[in-house]
Formats: C-alpha cells, sequence, structure tokens
C-alpha cells in the first residue's frame, strides 16, 4: 500500500489494481471510500479495462481469434508497479505480459496516476499503443463511495446531485449483465432520490448525460463528495441489488457492456477506443470532498 496526504486528505493505493483503497478527510476522518468489505463487495475503486461491463457470454472476437474475458476486464486484478512517486502524486503502471496475451491480443502500456491537490484527488489514467497495428478497448471507473457519508445516517436521506439539469431514461441490464435495447425514464431535472428499490435491475446505466459532475449530497447534513469526469460518454450508477449495503458507485466509462444482440469483433463494439501504434489516449477524473469550486 502507498499513501499521500496533505494538509486536508489522506489517500492510500494498492498496487493491486492500482486501486484507491481509502479517501480520508483529516480533521474529524471521515472516509470517503468503501473498505472492500467481501460482504457487499470486494472491490473500492477498481479501473476498468481492456473492457467495461461485460461481453456476451464472457467471450468476444478479435483479431481473427476468440477470447475469454470476465466483466470489466484484468486490470482490476493485476499488479502494476510503482513507477513514480512525489510529495504529492503516485504513479503506477502495467503492461502487455504473457498473461495479458492469453485473453487480449494487444501490446500496451497502462499508466495510472493520483495526485492530490487540496480538497482533490485527480486520478489520470494513460493507455500508449505499443503495438504496430490498431489496438482496441474500453476504460472506466468503478469507485464505491460512502453511501451515507455520515454513518448516523441512511441511503435514503441521500441523493445524487447532477451539475446540469437531465431528462434521460436509462439502458436496463439483461439478466446475463448485457445491455437490452429498453429505455426506462429515470432522471428528470438536476437529483435523484437514492432507493435500494431503485437499483434492483442492477445498475442504472446512462449514454446522453449533460452532466460532468454528479454529487452525493445528504438532506440531513452537508458533507459531500463530487465526482467530476469531462468528456465521459457514459455513466453508471450501483449498488447490490439486495439492498443495504454502505455505498453508491458513480461510474463514468468510456465504453459499455455488450447489448444483448451483439455479435461483431471488438473493434466493432459502439462507444471502443481505437489506438493507432505510436499514439497514447488520455483522460482523467477528480474525487472533490466537500463543495466543487468551479475554478479547479
Amino acid at each position: 500500500m502507498y499513501t499521500l496526504q496533505n494538509d486536508l486528505l489522506k489517500i492510500t493505493v494498492a498496487e493491486r489494481g492500482a486501486e484507491l483503497k481509502s479517501i480520508t478527510e483529516l480533521a474529524d476522518g471521515t472516509e470517503y471510500l468503501f473498505d472492500g468489505d467481501p460482504t457487499w463487495w470486494k472491490f473500492s475503486s477498481p479501473v476498468l479495462f481492456p473492457i467495461v461491463g461485460k461481453v456476451n457470454g464472457n467471450k468476444y472476437r478479435a483479431e481473427g481469434r476468440e477470447f475469454t474475458l470476465p466483466g470489466h476486464g484484468f486490470a482490476r486484478t493485476t499488479d502494476f508497479w510503482l513507477v513514480d512517486a512525489t510529495d504529492d502524486a503516485l504513479t503506477f503502471a502495467l503492461e502487455s505480459n504473457a498473461a495479458t496475451f492469453k485473453v487480449y491480443p494487444y501490446e500496451f502500456r497502462l499508466e495510472i496516476s493520483f495526485k492530490l491537490t487540496g480538497n482533490e484527488v485527480k486520478v489520470a489514467w494513460k493507455v500508449v499503443n505499443v503495438d504496430d497495428k490498431d489496438i482496441y478497448f474500453s476504460i472506466g471507473a468503478h469507485p464505491a463511495l460512502s453511501c451515507p457519508i455520515n454513518y448516523r445516517e441512511s441511503f435514503e436521506d441521500c441523493y445524487l446531485k447532477f451539475n446540469r439539469a437531465e431528462k434521460s431514461s436509462r439502458i436496463p441490464l439483461t439478466s446475463r449483465g448485457t445491455l437490452s435495447h429498453d429505455r426506462i425514464p429515470t432522471l428528470d431535472g438536476t437529483e435523484l432520490p437514492l432507493t435500494y428499490d431503485l437499483f434492483k435491475g442492477d445498475a442504472l446505466v446512462f449514454d446522453d448525460l449533460n452532466s460532468d459532475e454528479v454529487s452525493i449530497c445528504s438532506r440531513k447534513s452537508t458533507k459531500t463528495i463530487t465526482v467530476r469526469a469531462k468528456g465521459f460518454p457514459y455513466w453508471g450508477f450501483w449498488t447490490p441489488n439486495k439492498g443495504g449495503a454502505p455505498f453508491i458507485c458513480i461510474e463514468p466509462w468510456h465504453g459499455h457492456a455488450d447489448y444483448e444482440d451483439f455479435q461483431g469483433e471488438l473493434k466493432d463494439k459502439e462507444g471502443i477506443i481505437k489506438l493507432a501504434a505510436g499514439e497514447k489516449f488520455k483522460t482523467e477524473m477528480s474525487f472533490i470532498i466537500g463543495k466543487a469550486d468551479d475554478s479547479n
């Protein structure tokens, strides 16, 4: 485990998956990230790579071959190594190897960095194509954020606040974890009240949000955490559908699960990223503790 700390926050990052494991407010010890208790879910904030969600039957085709890959890919269960550390930042890397070639036919380097600035934790991703051909991938975040933030409150005391008005329908998931072609009206305005029943059908998936900031807020207290993610075309929101978990995941994605009837190759998937040989793909997101400062 590696830690970073400033006057306001302390974070902890694990080498396994380059996974953020803790965001703690130093003033009062408030923890903003779920601890990975396997009673509910064994992760805290995994990176999703080289797929987001599930492929049909856990199988996909690329480069004329068929591969088996579990939901959300392999990066979240693979050890990264620390490549750079400063007083306010950590950078981890993962490179293609014999194990990844068994499930993914491309050469790549994935770097994930964490930087502390005031009340903000910035997470940056960089994918480098070190192959001699185009590579195809998706990448996304899956942070499990404390909800409620104040342990004396309940999940139903909380709501999601969007920084722009929304009029959006979610894309339902099938029982196999793939996307259906139906739409269910879900968002109307800037707030979504939270109930466990909302997630009985699994995650809420959107492909048309206007917002690039989503906050967990409470009607009984003032603490908030905001996920800021500009330029992400897809968002997911999830808590275990059995109800009772002390977290909600706010997930900005580049890519999504297969549609239930998708039969094409990886390169044909909606939302897939194509990266030419020698090129780099960069994106970033932030966790902001307290009220988001639009000047950041």
